[in-house]
Formats: structure tokens, C-alpha cells, sequence
């Protein structure tokens, strides 16, 4: 009986080809893709917030928020030729995103406001970085998604890392409020939640990414026009001085976001994408600290950086 041949490979030499390779490497792209495209989402909204802001200096935010769902809307439906079929209008699932179009992002942009109105911002910030511990629960209560220890640390990290960064303009007497303002913010984490919830629901039957944004933006513009009109009997002014291209640019970015955000559901779970897409905060501090240099570092800043960073990895490695 002949003994086996023993090969030397030189050093630096690639090893032999293996055949589970490319499918392992593929194993890993695709476990790689929700977590990068829920960051990127992440950031394109952070970057949306910032143009926002540089509108409203023009107008009320009322007007903005129509005129920035427009553009998202005019978006969607400017590709919808080419990746839209007929028959996905007949599908149970076209009713999902149009039913999340109703309360998604009307009411819990309305619910934000109100409760800034109520509570302030900085109570407001604080209670709205809940969404995480709220997308921990659908996923695992509704679809059936897995927790691991690193997911629900690295989740605390982030609601504790905003929370942080909410805190950083406190001071002063402490304002009174009624009890029941106290929801609003909830209710709008809530909202969004489930919105995103629901449409990771409804792609387990249709999976577009591109069609789920399309129906829910489309329903939250007739939404939003609708009560826009009914308050103020006349449609949003358009032209330069009234920062109607800061929302119309701001529009756009938030459709690529929401894109982003639809398409890390499609693949991954509620429990990663939802936590990750809530370091928005986060990042939206970078950028006015770093370039639009509205901010300065504090020490709640400093700390949250320190938190949220690992926070994520520990999601990202958590599966």
C-alpha cells in the first residue's frame, strides 16, 4: 500500500483551490450586506437632517415636510418603469406598504413635533432612543428573530449613547409637562418601528425594496398633502426663498436612506438593521462637529462616541 504524497507549498504561495471557499466567502458578503447598507442609511440621514436644517431657516417645517416627501416621491416614481412590474400591484403585499404609508412618516413626524412642542427637544431625543429596545421586540415577538448577548449589548449602547448626546444642552430650571406628552415621543419610535417592522414583513412576500418605498411614499404624500391643505387651504410655495430646493434636495437623500434601510431588511433581521439605522444621532454630531462645525466636542459627546462605536461592532459581530 502506497503512503500519501506530502506537498510542500512555498511560502507565499495562495493555498490549493477549495471549492467551499467562494461559498463561504459568499456566507460572509451576505451577512456583511444589512449591516453596511443599515450604517449607510444611517448616514445619508444624518446628512438629510443637516440640509433640513439649512431650509428651515426659509420656512416652516410643515412646508418642508411636504416638498421633501414630494422629492422622494417624484424619485421613486422616476425609475418605477424600470424597476416596478405590473403584477407586484396585485400582490397582498402592495397593501402592507400602502397601509404603512398611512402613519409612516406623517404621524410620527407629527407626533416628533408635537412632542418638541410639549416636552422639548432634549426629553424628546431621550425618549425617541427607545426605537432599538421597540425593534427588539417585534423581531423577536412578531418575526421570530434570534437574540444574542452582543445584539442586546451592543442595542443598549446605542439607546445609551444617544440618550447621552440628548443630554448635552440640559440645564436650567426643569420645565413642567403634562404627563401624557410624555407618549408623544414614544409613540413616534413606536411608529417608525413598526413601519419598519411591517415592511420587512411584507418582503418576505415581495422582496423590492424599491416598490415597498415607492407605495408607502406615495400614500404618505396624498396623506400629507390632504392635511396640509385642509389647514392652510393652499399647496406648499415653491422658489428659492422659501428653501423649497434645501427640502427637495433633502428629499432625495432621504429616498436613497429609505432605499438603503428597505433593502438591509430585506437582508437581515429587525434586531440588527433597527439599532444600527438609531445611531443616526451619532452621526449627525460628527458631521456638525467636524464639518459644518456648528458643534463642539463635550464631554457627553466624547462619551458617546465611546459607547455607540463598540455598540455597533458588537452588532455587527453578533451574528
Amino acid at each position: 500500500m502506497s503512503s500519501p504524497v506530502c506537498t510542500i507549498r512555498p511560502r507565499g504561495q495562495p493555498p490549493p483551490y477549495s471549492p467551499n471557499r467562494p461559498r463561504r466567502e459568499s456566507i460572509e458578503l451576505q451577512n456583511l450586506a444589512p449591516i453596511l447598507l443599515a450604517l449607510t442609511s444611517a448616514m445619508l440621514f444624518a446628512v438629510s437632517i443637516q440640509v433640513l436644517h439649512r431650509g428651515l431657516r426659509s420656512t416652516d417645517s410643515e412646508t418642508g415636510s411636504v416638498v421633501q416627501i414630494g422629492a422622494t416621491v417624484a424619485c421613486y416614481w422616476l425609475l418605477a418603469p424600470w424597476l416596478v412590474e405590473s403584477w407586484y400591484w396585485l400582490t397582498p403585499a402592495a397593501l402592507i406598504f400602502a397601509a404603512i404609508g398611512l402613519f409612516k412618516p406623517f404621524l410620527s413626524a407629527n407626533a416628533s413635533l408635537l412632542s418638541v412642542h410639549y416636552l422639548g427637544p432634549t426629553p424628546t431625543s431621550t425618549l425617541a432612543a427607545t426605537s432599538p429596545l421597540f425593534g427588539a421586540a417585534f423581531g423577536v415577538l412578531i418575526l421570530g428573530e434570534q437574540l444574542t448577548l452582543p445584539i442586546v449589548v451592543g442595542t443598549i449602547a446605542i439607546v445609551g449613547g444617544c440618550i447621552l448626546l440628548a443630554q448635552k444642552g440640559r440645564g436650567g430650571a426643569r420645565a413642567s409637562w403634562p404627563m401624557w406628552a410624555l407618549l408623544l415621543p414614544l409613540a413616534a419610535a413606536f411608529i417608525r418601528t413598526a413601519g419598519d417592522a411591517m415592511t420587512k414583513f411584507a418582503m418576505l412576500d415581495l422582496p423590492s425594496p424599491y416598490f415597498a418605498g415607492l407605495v408607502s411614499f406615495s400614500v404618505s404624500l396624498i396623506v400629507a398633502l390632504g392635511f396640509f391643505c385642509a389647514r392652510r387651504r393652499t399647496l406648499p410655495k415653491i422658489g428659492r426663498a422659501h428653501g423649497s430646493g434645501w427640502f427637495a434636495l433633502a428629499g432625495v437623500i432621504n429616498g436613497i436612506s429609505v432605499y438603503s434601510l428597505n433593502t438591509a431588511l430585506q437582508l437581515g433581521d429587525v434586531i440588527v438593521v433597527i439599532p444600527l439605522v438609531s445611531a443616526s444621532p451619532f452621526l449627525t454630531m460628527l458631521l456638525s462637529v467636524f464639518l459644518i462645525r456648528q458643534e463642539t466636542i463635550t464631554r457627553n459627546s466624547l462619551l458617546a462616541a465611546l459607547i455607540v462605536v463598540p455598540g455597533c461592532i458588537l452588532i455587527a459581530v453578533g451574528r
